[in-house]
């Protein structure tokens, strides 16, 4: 059974194909199913968001389609950059820029707690979708470490595992303990108890 996932982002579909190893599902990207589509991500929340995504992509290529959308929620910001979190830094910044503009706007902050949080949406053919999510709980720390994981995580340090950014720790650890390991986990719940 395939799984389309909608999205662009080549750290998102490693994830994603990760995740779902050793599970009846075949993880595909769009671009595998020919589908090239910029879906306006104008949605209000998360979930707004990733059903947009997932409702797009399953109409253009006709099978079951997946789509998350995620992002850092820093409490001493009110939830920034939240649904911006991809273009915190502008529409054409890149994760190097992000992460600087954080750490800058952080740089007098005591108050560094913050969560990733990541909505998923899965689209059917009959019409049919439901959206699942995950939170990631974490503190901002002081400056970019690791090599691994994408966006915010060589920001984001986890207490109990030493203060280690989710980019210092194993992908196999992130892959279990993550806002989208967590989200994922509940869509394995939801489409076993779904035939397609």
């Amino acid at each position: 059974m395939r799984l389309v996932i909608a999205t662009k982002n080549k750290g998102k579909i490693r994830e994603f194909k990760a995740i779902f190893d050793g599970t009846p599902w075949e993880v595909i990207s769009a671009a595998d199913v020919g589908v090239d589509i910029d879906v306006v991500e104008d949605g209000a929340t998360f979930e707004e968001n990733a059903l947009k995504k997932a409702m797009e992509i399953m109409a253009a290529c006709g099978e079951v389609t997946v789509a998350d959308d995620s992002g850092l929620c820093v409490d001493v910001l009110g939830g920034a950059p939240g649904i911006y979190s991809a273009r915190y830094a502008g529409e054409h910044g890149s994760d190097a820029d992000n992460n600087l503009k954080l750490l800058s706007v952080m740089e007098e902050q005591t108050n560094r707690a913050a969560h990733f949080y990541c909505a998923i949406a899965a689209a059917f053919p009959d019409g049919t979708s439901h959206t699942v999510s995950g939170r990631f709980d974490g503190v901002i720390g002081h400056e970019m470490r690791g090599e691994g994981g994408f966006g915010y995580d060589v920001l984001f340090e986890l207490p109990e595992y030493d203060n280690m950014t989710s980019a210092e720790i194993s992908a196999e650890l992130k892959n279990k303990i993550s806002h989208r390991a967590k989200a994922l986990q509940k869509l394995f719940e939801l489409l076993r108890g779904i035939s397609i």
